[in-house]
Order: C-alpha cells, then sequence, then structure tokens
C-alpha cells in the first residue's frame, strides 16, 4: 500500500491550503508533519529536504515536491482533476492564475499594518465584484455546464470554490450577484469528499489569527 502523502508547513492555511483542497477534493488521505519551531525548519534545510529552503513541501510518491504550482500540477495530474487535453489543461492553469491573484492578496491581508487594513480591504472588494467574480461568472454562462473547463471537475473548481469561501469570510455578501458561482459553489461542496473536509474536525484550516502569525513569525524568524 502506498504511504499518504506528508505535507510539510505550519499548522495554519498559508500557502498549503490549496494543497490540502485539492488532496481532499480526490478523497486521498494525507498526513502533516507541522512546523512548529525555527528549529524544525532548520532541520529539513538541513538535511536537503527543501530544494528552495522554504516550505510548502510534500513528500509524495518517493518525492520531496516544493512549489507550490509544482505540487498543485502533480497532485492534479495524478487524480485526474486536470482535464484530457493540453488546451483544457492551458485553460485550467489560466483559471487557476487568477484565483491565486485574488487569493495572495487575500492570504496576506492578517499581515497588513492596522493603518492600511481598510484600504486593503476595499482593494480587494473591489477587484472581487469587478474584476474575478465576473469573469469567473462569464466563463461558466458562456458555455452553460457545470464545471469551469470540459463539463468535469478539475483543480480549477476547487481552487475556486476554497477562493469563495475565503471571500465570503471577509464580506459574505460579495457573492450575492453572482448565481452561477454560488451554485458551482453549492455543487462542489455537495460531492462527497468535499462535504467530509468541510465538516469541523477536518484537516481544512480556520482563518489565521494574531496569535498564529506571531508563531509564524516565530517560525520563519520574521520580525
Amino acid at each position: 500500500m502506498a504511504a499518504k502523502p506528508k505535507l510539510h508547513y505550519f499548522d495554519g492555511r498559508g500557502r498549503m491550503e490549496s494543497t490540502r483542497w485539492l488532496l481532499a477534493a480526490a478523497g486521498v488521505e494525507f498526513e502533516e508533519k507541522f512546523i512548529e519551531t525555527a528549529e524544525d525548519l532548520d532541520k529539513l534545510r538541513n538535511d536537503g529536504s527543501l530544494m528552495f529552503q522554504q516550505v510548502p513541501m510534500v513528500e509524495i510518491d518517493g518525492l520531496k515536491l516544493v512549489q507550490t504550482r509544482a505540487i498543485l500540477n502533480y497532485i492534479a495530474s495524478k487524480y485526474n482533476l486536470y482535464g484530457k487535453d493540453i488546451k483544457e489543461r492551458a485553460l485550467i492553469d489560466m483559471y487557476s492564475e487568477g484565483v491565486a491573484d485574488l487569493g495572495e492578496m487575500i492570504l496576506f491581508l492578517p499581515l497588513t499594518p492596522p493603518g492600511e487594513k481598510e484600504a486593503k480591504i476595499a482593494q480587494i472588494k473591489e477587484k472581487t465584484l469587478n474584476r474575478y467574480f465576473p469573469a469567473f461568472e462569464k466563463v461558466l454562462k458562456s458555455h452553460g455546464q457545470d464545471y469551469l473547463v470540459g463539463n468535469k471537475l478539475s483543480r480549477a473548481d476547487i481552487h475556486l470554490v476554497e477562493l469563495l469561501y475565503s471571500v465570503e469570510e471577509l464580506d459574505s455578501s460579495l457573492i450575492a450577484n453572482f448565481p452561477l458561482l454560488k451554485a458551482l459553489k453549492a455543487r462542489v461542496s455537495s460531492l462527497p469528499t468535499v462535504k467530509k473536509f468541510l465538516q469541523p474536525g477536518s484537516q481544512r484550516k480556520p482563518p489565521i489569527d494574531e496569535k498564529a502569525i506571531e508563531e509564524a513569525k516565530k517560525i520563519f524568524k520574521v520580525k
């Protein structure tokens, strides 16, 4: 029996959460080895596990994969969540990159200085309503299918639904005028594997709080 993928990261969302979502949606059980101290991170660096001296890192199929996009591409390919041909993969990549652009803004919001946070939230809301959500709504409307690409669940759908949940945590009203996005969220959330991941007690991580930020700063030696 193949070993479960092992995820090396701190106990928080960060850049590993999209990998957790993707594995969970694929129905793949995984283990997590949390980095709890700066020494834990140094050990991974010193034993050669981190090619670029940084996490996330995922052990899978005898590989030690780093770089988030490489990790996600491998998992999506392995579990048939990456389209049927090169054209579909190109679309999936394009949509996933769009998701990542907005997701990065939300990811770094907790690190925004207090005096700048209100302006940053306003910027996120503006881009959500006027750039990203309309673009994805248009894709779904253009072909009238259940999923973004090829009428089949792909990593793009999973990443987008993860983003929808994150945006709703920021402001639940932002999705109100995008019925096809709401339908996609409901559709993907009802899949048994995703439904299980969304239940309390799963390996899904909660929104990052001040305590988690301080712990991460200690690990990564950020002042």
